[in-house]
């Protein structure tokens, strides 16, 4: 059933799916560019590896945060917070799933060359011309 309180859930997951997701792949991306990991299997476990920690701890704390609401959901007053509590709940163990396993392989599969330092000229300088940073 779709209400209020499923809809917060879907936005709040989304949040913290999206955020797990952009941190992982931009770890990806400073391994490959900072500490001289060379694209392929070894820099994704290894950035998957490192960034396990940090994503169990979100999850782990978003989920015992949201566990009395679903443990005492069937009370009166909680009609919002359950579905709400019901979503968060299993959308944390989905996106923490895709999060570790799906999107590392997606990297893998798409992700050559991202990471790779380019040549072009730092635009942020104040000495560096327009027509140089268009090029």
């Amino acid at each position: 059933m779709l209400s209020l309180g499923s809809l917060v859930g879907f936005l709040t997951v989304l949040g913290i799916a999206a955020r797990n997701g952009i941190i992982m792949i931009n770890h990806f991306q400073h391994l490959e560019r900072y500490e001289g990991e060379v694209f392929g299997m070894k820099l994704v476990v290894r950035g998957a590896s490192e960034r396990l920690r940090p994503i169990l701890m979100t999850t782990g704390a978003a989920g015992l945060a949201i566990l009395p609401l679903i443990i005492f959901g069937d009370l009166p007053g909680h009609e919002i917070e359950y579905p709400m509590a019901v979503v968060i709940l299993g959308g944390l163990v989905t996106s923490t799933l895709l999060n570790l396993f799906i999107l590392p392989a997606f990297y893998l599969r798409f992700g050559r060359g991202t990471g790779a330092l380019t040549d072009s000229p730092d635009c942020s300088r104040s000495g560096t011309s327009l027509r140089e940073c268009l090029k």
